[in-house]
């Protein structure tokens, strides 16, 4: 299979990274203008690279769009008359459409994808959605790729993937977000930096291993861990008085609302 990724940004490099650490047969091309990145790209992975996207995609099977979603009308004038329709063309753009890409591009086998950013160290999880176009064996050979990076789910509904980017796509940054606060309460409280750091991050990644490896709902490891009057039904009792819940929901809308905003003009 020959990969041709439009755009070696992070999330490129965490999905290049992945297929060699998996050792897929494959080979890759990107096409990126910047020397430096070229330079990094070529020798921490040993792959082609090229500043010509037309000649990047130049035999490709699958073409992946990784660039920011305001570039994709100056990329899609580039490739749309050098696509070839058996090329399957696969998107990482946040919010940006399938329907949309199609008409840009001029091309109907197209698969979406929404990695998030622990991809990096290969924990991501990665929703997507292709359209009828795409034939099984490139179907399957995305399923091994996610899988190099993480998990994946495939949805044949777009609007969930539209939803999964305002919840998991997003939602590193909550998580970071809540690891900060959780540090700084400790550090206020009297403990150094960095033992309040790896306290926070531990107790967040054990408690996530442990409600995913046990497939208990989270209500119900919370009350495991909730004696009445004890220490933990004291903070929870402070986060419900404060709206906690309800912020993480209103987090999730808001990431929505604005994602659902961004496409309109795609």
């Amino acid at each position: 299979m020959r990969i041709a990724f439009i755009g070696g940004g992070v999330m490129a490099q965490a999905i290049i990274s992945g297929v060699k650490n998996a050792g897929l047969d494959t080979s890759i091309v990107v096409g990126e203008p910047f020397e430096a990145r070229r330079k990094s790209l070529e020798s921490d992975f040993d792959i082609e690279t090229t500043t010509n996207n037309t000649k990047a995609i130049h035999n490709a099977d699958i073409v992946i769009l990784s660039i920011k979603p305001q570039h994709l009308d100056t990329v899609a004038n580039e490739l749309k008359n050098a696509l070839k329709s058996e090329q399957t063309v696969l998107s990482i753009m946040a919010g940006v459409k399938m329907h949309s890409i199609g008409l840009k591009l001029e091309h109907k086998k197209l698969i979406r994808v929404m990695p998030n950013t622990p991809a990096q160290i290969r924990k991501g999880l990665s929703a997507w959605t292709a359209s009828n176009e795409v034939d099984d064996a490139t179907l399957e050979f995305v399923i091994t790729m996610l899988k190099a990076i993480g998990e994946e789910i495939k949805f044949s509904d777009e609007r969930h993937i539209d939803i999964s980017t305002a919840l998991s796509g997003s939602g590193p940054g909550y998580v970071f977000l809540m690891i900060e606060a959780l540090a700084d309460a400790g550090v206020e409280l009297g403990l150094p930096d960095h033992v309040a750091r790896h306290l926070a991050s531990q107790t967040v990644l054990g408690s996530a291993a442990l409600q995913k490896e046990s497939r208990k709902h989270p209500a119900e490891l919370r009350n495991m861990v909730t004696s009445p009057g004890g220490t933990t039904a004291a903070g929870l009792a402070a986060l419900e008085n404060r709206g906690f819940r309800a912020t993480i929901a209103d987090a999730v809308r808001s990431a929505y609302d604005r994602g659902e905003e961004l496409a309109g003009g795609k």
